[in-house]
């Protein structure tokens, strides 16, 4: 993706100081998602690595990796597959703990949401520690999926998560880093 383009989406990032406890630079992308150019330039640019691709699934991790993956998956033509907070889903799941920059918590999968040797891309908003995508990729593979890489709007890059994915061969696609 083009410079312009990567400035135009890091511009519609509002950055909120302190939030959720002092010491953290929130970075908050309603003010993205509320601009339809900014919107636009962010699917296109989860997109771009994945187009002349298979891909079978976008599994996205709640709640702001909803609002990209939908989009993303009907860009490409694939199915969209939630992994939710614990307690969310109805059916049998499986589930796995991970440990955020300020918490930890829980997340769940449809135990038959991925059909075996499907090809996935795990898409949320940010990439901080990489404990939750972590999750969602240990979580792909219990159930049989082949993660073909993950797509984020922002990496927080001090933070190692993204370097975490790659050490576990999880290619990443980041359209935006502090």
């Amino acid at each position: 993706m083009k410079g312009e383009k990567l400035d135009t989406i890091k511009n519609l990032i509002r950055t909120i100081p302190d939030y959720p406890k002092k010491g953290i630079m929130f970075r908050d992308i309603t003010t993205l998602l509320a601009d339809a150019t900014g919107f636009k330039k962010t699917i296109s640019g989860l997109c771009e690595p994945y187009v002349a691709d298979t891909v079978d699934a976008v599994v996205a991790i709640e709640a702001r990796g909803f609002i990209l993956g939908g989009a993303v998956a009907d860009r490409l033509g694939c199915s969209f597959i939630p992994l939710r907070k614990k307690g969310k889903l109805p059916y049998k799941t499986f589930k796995q703990e991970y440990v955020l920059e300020y918490n930890s918590d829980t997340i769940e999968i449809h135990a038959d949401a991925i059909k075996q040797d499907a090809r996935i891309i795990i898409i949320d908003d940010l990439i901080a520690t990489g404990g939750t995508a972590e999750a969602a990729v240990k979580l792909i593979k219990l159930i049989g999926g082949e993660i073909i890489g993950a797509a984020f709007v922002i990496d927080l890059a001090e933070m190692g998560g993204r370097q975490k994915l790659e050490s576990i061969g999880v290619g990443c696609n980041v359209l935006v880093t502090y």
